[in-house]
């Protein structure tokens, strides 16, 4: 006997809603290849030129008579044209990025879309400046320093996919680098942290900056600082906008509070900090007038009490009133439950003709009805009535 158990089928609308998202993510996907492809057919052409501009900063520093080599084959071809397809995918970042906003977009709420879309640009420009910074700042200082130090009798001849490797690596470093602030404005924003507890941190942040220059660049000093000098700047900026982030967060949530209390104000007399009272004191009022009806209407009435109770607190709480406190809401509680006893001792003495046993408080009240009836006579509904409500005027 089969242990599985037949699965429920979904429905038309999941499935045709399924297919659809996938055929769209289908169709960004080959936007996303074509633009790719296109950018790359457009510079394929200057795949040469392209890597000597690459190559310049090093070549500059290149003793005389010494030129770049190439160890492998198939180098001469393979190496500009990767650099030609990484060059076209870090140029179609924008669009790429645009296609996954289109398709995430629709899923998110207003104020996520709000903070999303700076935040995506801000991330691609600072990527943009990362890489430029390292071409034109840190290349001439490290290629300079490299050549300089080569011992006598060695001649600097540097592979081209080698150099490469080398260039990309530092491009992707000190773009990773620059998103500093996008990242520490994103921590303060999910609420992981504060910017008074960064500013707090800072040294523990420089000496972290300075070991991610040595992972992530040559085993070289000035490689090093030249990374960690704008990480620990981009972290300054980044807590400064963060601050004045906090700063007109603060401001939205004291007008908007406010607004709420003005809308406080506005509603109904029974709203409010001390609210829980006269709500209770209504709902008992609520309560006798059924209780005059009849007996039966008495209990339901009571029911009806706690009911309205409940009716009551969630207007007010969407009205935005202050909730009681806990000591309030015990004490609110105990009143009503103290209610609820006392009419059914009431019921059950109305019932048996008498007063029942045990109860400490119930002969005073039987008693001050008992003149008033004679001995064996059935209760009239409308007098338990009236000694609930004198009970609870008591009270």
């Amino acid at each position: 006997m089969s242990k599985t158990k037949p699965g429920v089928e979904p429905s038309p609308e999941a499935t045709e809603t399924l297919l659809t998202h996938l055929i769209e993510l289908r169709d960004r996907i080959l936007r996303m290849f074509i633009a790719i492809l296109v950018v790359f057919l457009i510079l394929f052409p200057f795949a040469n030129p392209i890597y000597t501009w690459l190559a310049d900063p090093l070549m500059q520093h290149l003793p005389e008579g010494t030129s770049m080599i190439a160890i492998d084959v198939a180098a001469p071809f393979l190496i500009p044209f990767k650099l030609t397809l990484l060059l076209a995918v870090v140029l179609s970042i924008p669009y790429l990025l645009y296609q996954v906003w289109s398709f995430v977009a629709p899923g998110l709420y207003a104020h996520e879309k709000s903070m999303a879309l700076p935040l995506v640009a801000s991330s691609t420009m600072l990527f943009y400046l990362g890489m430029a910074f390292a071409y034109f700042v840190v290349f001439p200082l490290i290629f300079a320093f490299f050549t300089a130090t080569a011992p006598e009798g060695v001649s600097v001849m540097t592979d081209i996919s080698r150099y490469l490797s080398f260039v990309i690596m530092l491009f992707i470093a000190f773009g990773i680098a620059f998103e500093v602030p996008v990242a520490t404005i994103l921590l303060v924003s999910m609420g992981a942290t504060t910017p008074a507890k960064l500013a707090q941190k800072r040294p523990y942040v420089i000496v972290g900056v300075f070991l991610v220059g040595m992972v992530l660049t040559p085993p070289d000093i000035i490689s090093q600082t030249l990374l960690a000098l704008p990480m620990w700047l981009l972290f300054e900026i980044g807590l400064i906008l963060s601050r004045i982030m906090e700063r007109k967060k603060a401001e939205r949530r004291a007008s908007a509070g406010g607004d709420a209390d003005t809308g406080d104000d506005d509603g109904p007399d029974d709203d409010g900090p001390g609210g829980g009272k006269p709500r209770g004191g209504g709902s008992g009022g609520g309560s006798r007038k059924t209780a005059a009806a009849s007996s039966a209407a008495t209990a339901s009435g009571t029911t009806g009490t706690a009911a309205g109770a409940g009716e009551s607190a969630t207007a007010a709480a969407r009205t935005g009133y202050t909730p009681l406190t806990d000591d309030e809401m015990d004490a609110e509680l105990d009143r009503i439950e103290e209610e609820q006893a006392e009419l059914r001792r009431q019921r059950a003495a109305r019932d048996s003709g008498g007063t029942p046993a045990g109860s400490g408080e119930q002969p005073a009240v039987s008693g001050t009805a008992g003149d008033d009836t004679p001995p064996g006579a059935d209760s009239d509904p409308g007098d338990a009535s009236t000694e609930a409500d004198d009970t609870q005027r008591d009270r």
